[in-house]
């Protein structure tokens, strides 16, 4: 067995490898994981351009495992750029991302093989904090848990979104809500940060640069923003945009799927609490998951911290259920 960076000559390989994972996926949830019309393609395009790019805008690295003189297995890892609202102390974390496969009949020792190479080439490469993806269920989950790994965010889908239009004291973000929506974030960063410290740390210009995010998204076509007021109080907001790559390797089409991650209503303040059974709170989250619907999406990704069980039960009662965890594991 050997274990080695890919190149360009191992796309023909690669592209079949992740093909099949790709298709496992779709097999999983055909809304969530639709395919692109040439998913083989996509790849080719996809790895191509990412191992000759000269400037890349992050790291990206595919290791591939040769067994009896053929590949039988690849990972792909990046340095995830940390989000401007964050510390970031410990630099870029590495994340071994979900588009990892191992063929049926590698020898046993291949996938744990893999993953001990792909974690220390995140290390090599500056990665103090080990992040990693696997589909809910998926054959990775195991092998994280062997290595020590915990999770860290779940990522929960639902399909056939709500197609209402109107909630009970719930309406559109404007410009002179932005000072609210910075305060009410500010309540979930530390919600965040109690959860998790040394990942989700607030940057110390947080506020500025949070509020300087929201007045940029109301200029924003892609998006939708909403905020919920309730005797005369700002409660919570809730945005929702459209999928982007980071949570979709190459070959899915997510032109159809919507994602809410900035939300925030005081009834989910206590991490593990739901308050008012969430009665607000599911208001404003349905108003932002039916804007996606009126837009033409089937499906929606939610973002949701393992450990925030009133979130959590929040999205459960909401018909959705968990379709992605990231798993991490930090310093001694």
């Amino acid at each position: 067995m050997t274990i080695r960076p890919a190149g360009l000559s191992d796309l023909a390989a690669l592209a079949d490898l992740l093909l099949a994972d790709a298709e496992c996926r779709c097999a999983q949830d055909p809304d969530l994981w639709k395919l692109h019309n040439d998913p083989r393609q996509k790849i080719l395009a996809s790895v191509k351009t990412a191992m000759e790019a000269e400037k890349p805008p992050f790291r990206q690295q595919w290791l591939v495992v040769e067994a009896d003189r053929r590949i039988v297995g690849v990972t792909h890892s990046i340095l995830l750029p940390v989000p401007p609202i964050y510390a970031g102390e410990h630099g870029p974390p590495g994340l071994i991302m979900e588009d990892c496969y191992i063929a049926a009949d590698a020898p046993p020792e291949t996938r744990s093989k893999l993953f001990e190479a792909a974690a220390a080439d995140l290390t090599e490469a500056g990665a103090q904090i080990l992040l990693a993806s696997s589909v809910d269920g998926g054959d990775w989950e195991s092998e994280y848990a062997r290595q020590g790994l915990e999770p860290l965010t779940m990522y929960f889908s639902k399909s056939g979104l709500s197609n209402a239009s109107a909630f009970r004291d719930v309406r559109r973000a404007l410009i002179e809500d932005v000072p609210s929506i910075v305060a009410s974030s500010a309540v979930n960063r530390q919600v965040l940060s109690d959860l998790h410290p040394m990942f989700w740390k607030p940057h110390d210009e947080a506020d500025s640069r949070f509020g300087a995010w929201m007045k940029r998204s109301l200029t924003l076509s892609d998006r939708d923003m909403f905020v919920l007021e309730a005797a005369g109080k700002f409660r919570g907001y809730a945005i929702s945009h459209p999928a982007t790559p980071l949570h979709f390797p190459s070959p899915h089409d997510i032109s159809t799927v919507g994602v809410i991650d900035d939300f925030f209503h005081d009834e989910i303040g206590d991490a593990r609490n739901l308050q008012a059974n969430g009665v607000h709170a599911a208001a404003l989250f349905e108003a932002a998951e039916a804007a996606r619907g009126r837009r033409g999406n089937t499906s929606v990704l939610v973002v949701c911290p393992a450990a925030w069980t009133s979130k959590v039960e929040l999205l459960i009662s909401a018909g959705y259920s968990n379709a992605i965890t990231w798993f991490i594991r930090t310093p001694a």
